[in-house]
């Protein structure tokens, strides 16, 4: 069966690269354990329809509503403008408050395209006024749209928690420690890359204008700042569930968007819907493939040979660290990161726990690396909706985009691996 698995594996991964539909391959995948392996499907079906059928999962479809609400409403141009108040004066301050916004955002959305979708038709064509390439602020706010996955709540940590039964909150605040520093880092190379710029800053402002802007900008934000106060409040104060946060992030958007900043009309509040309604639909119908999958693989004893296999080869603990993580990097660089940890967190688990790593860690080494995965080819969906957005070539942006990753990201990615403390000291100081 392990060579069937394999088989399996071999032919979604083929599918993937020729452009086949994600449900598609999966289910191509499933053909060959069925025909070739013999194994049941009808169970595994049944099995599937009622794992999707978890409240749980329910906190997906309304993040994903909320960023989509955020993107029209106008509250993430006035979190925008609040936060440029503190470091848009500086050179390169303007690229700092992308990195800052996005994780802002991400607070609240739980999503890495939301971050692109708000902040880029805001930021970009200011960005290039001050003299930013294009290229490279569209591949700036790109990148940064990965702290959306990151800074909690994640959806990606949600199905984490869900597959794994791994505590949904403490898988949250095992990617905040990496998601702040992949922020900090991106703000470093910017500054550093700014130099290079023939950057043309505004003329500083005569200090009781300043102060008069910076009180309107701030009493302007009050209404979305309290959003992701309220949502992380209620989660880590143990008022509410991430669905019910969820929940209260839609209604919170509706009536702030609609009356108070007015960027939302009936129009535009059911393009969201229906927008959203279509990016879920797909989402859960590839996360009802990849689970049969996946099962199959756990009923069949897949994970524990795959261990048995790989200590056959070494069983040195950052031998394998560096095999696990070029795996995930590379399934992030073919499927999207939800995909990827359904159908790989089942499967090396098992083995992480026998090389010692918390199931906590683990979050955190899949949170960083799947990621990764949105803004590098071929998958990259985030970095390709920025090349929409931006209306920049899309081979413009390979070369910034990498810069950022190579830079700013990989060094997370490897200190997430070797040092623990990184993921699991602050889900330790809520208990977990």
């Amino acid at each position: 069966m392990v060579e069937i698995a394999i088989l399996a594996f071999a032919v979604l991964v083929i599918l993937l690269t020729i452009g086949v539909p994600l449900p598609y391959c999966f289910g191509a995948g499933l053909m060959v354990m069925s025909l070739v392996g013999d194994a049941t499907m009808k169970g595994t079906m049944l099995w599937g329809f009622n794992q999707l059928a978890t409240p749980v999962l329910l906190a997906v479809p309304l993040f994903v509503f909320a960023g989509t609400l955020m993107s029209v409403s106008g509250i993430a141009g006035s979190l925008l403008k609040f936060v440029n108040l503190f470091v848009g004066r500086i050179r390169g301050g303007l690229g700092v408050v992308a990195s800052v916004s996005c994780a802002i955002i991400g607070a609240i959305s739980g999503s890495g395209l939301t971050g692109i979708a708000a902040i880029g038709p805001l930021l970009i064509p200011e960005m290039e006024r001050q003299g930013y390439p294009r290229a490279y602020a569209t591949a700036l706010i790109a990148n940064s749209s990965i702290l959306g996955l990151l800074i909690p709540p994640s959806v990606t940590m949600i199905v984490y928690g869900w597959v794994t039964e791994t505590s949904i909150l403490a898988s949250f605040l095992a990617t905040l420690g990496p998601g702040l520093l992949i922020m900090f880092n991106f703000a470093l190379v910017n500054l550093f890359m700014a130099r290079k710029f023939p950057l043309v800053l505004d003329d500083p402002k005569p200090f009781n204008e300043a102060i008069r802007e910076g009180a309107a900008r701030t009493v302007h934000a009050l209404p979305a700042l309290l959003m992701p106060v309220i949502i992380l409040g209620g989660i880590y104060g143990g008022i509410m569930t991430p669905t019910e946060a969820a929940a209260i992030a839609v209604i919170y958007a509706i009536p702030v968007g609609f009356m108070i900043y007015k960027g939302l009309t009936w129009r535009t509040f059911i393009e969201s819907g229906k927008e959203s309604a279509t990016a879920v639909g797909a989402i859960l119908i590839m996360v009802l493939f990849s689970l049969m999958l996946s099962q199959i693989y756990v009923m069949e004893d897949i994970p524990q040979a795959l261990v048995d296999a790989i200590f056959d080869i070494t069983t040195d603990k950052v031998l394998l660290l560096i095999m696990v993580n070029l795996f995930l990097f590379l399934i992030g660089m073919v499927v999207n990161d939800v995909t990827a940890i359904i159908l790989t967190a089942p499967l090396l688990l098992p083995l992480m726990s026998a090389l010692g790593v918390t199931p906590i860690q683990f979050a955190a080494i899949m949170g960083v690396n799947t990621a990764m995965g949105g803004v590098t080819p071929p998958y990259a969906s985030i970095l390709y909706m920025g090349a929409r957005i931006g209306k920049v070539p899309f081979t413009q942006l390979i070369k910034p985009a990498m810069i950022l990753l190579l830079f700013g990201y990989l060094p997370v990615v490897v200190l997430v691996s070797v040092w623990p403390d990184l993921s699991e000291y602050i889900p330790a100081l809520f208990g977990y």
